[in-house]
């Protein structure tokens, strides 16, 4: 009798053991597998994930749309938006030139962390000239602060700001002072914001 009893309890124990480590099991595929419905259609983009982006339209001239990637360390990646005029002609950009005003923004080198030789521009300071069939556009830096790179790949290699403008089509990138970051971020558009003023689909 003692021993059917041993049994029954046993087997019970066994049985609560099995559920406990079932309920374990399932939430741990609930942590490690997220619900499929709450996942983005696509994962996000090296861009998206580390970078927030800002756009400016018509910056000075209508259709001169660009972006501005702001990283949480303050560097900002400046290019051409989707929309800028240039990248809408039916051969795109087909050369692009950084000796602009009274420097080549390509002979720019600088160093050490103190970013010395760093030059520093106004907004409305022009980073390179794109051009394309029948004409070129100015493009501009977008925010004041320190020039500290072109993409230089783009002189050999423009087609790229056909291909991939928002990545390795990128045109320079810029370090704001705080303060004059904080100036300028209320007049640019978050993503949303731009693609809805541009009727474009997300």
């Amino acid at each position: 009798m003692g021993s059917r009893q041993e049994l029954q309890s046993l087997e019970a124990g066994n049985e609560e053991s099995c559920k406990e480590r079932e309920g374990e099991e399932e939430e741990l595929q609930r942590l490690l597998l997220p619900d499929p419905d709450s996942l983005p259609l696509s994962p996000p983009s090296a861009v998206e994930s580390n970078f927030v982006s800002y756009f400016v339209a018509d910056f000075m001239k209508p259709k001169h749309d660009q972006y501005i990637y702001r990283h949480a360390n303050g560097l900002c990646v400046i290019g051409l938006a989707p929309t800028h005029i240039a990248l809408t002609e039916t051969a795109g950009v087909t050369a692009i030139d950084f000796n602009v005003g009274k420097s080549d923004r390509s002979e720019m080198k600088v160093t050490g962390k103190r970013k010395r030789n760093a030059q520093h521009f106004e907004a409305n300071t022009a980073l390179c000239k794109v051009s394309t069939n029948d004409t070129f556009y100015v493009v501009r830096c977008c925010v004041k602060g320190s020039l500290l790179e072109v993409n230089d790949r783009l002189i050999k290699q423009p087609e790229l700001l056909n291909s991939s403008a928002s990545r390795e089509g990128y045109i320079a990138i810029m370090m704001p002072k705080p303060g004059d970051w904080d100036k300028i971020k209320s007049s640019l558009l978050s993503r949303e914001e731009y693609m809805k003023l541009r009727g474009l689909a997300d």
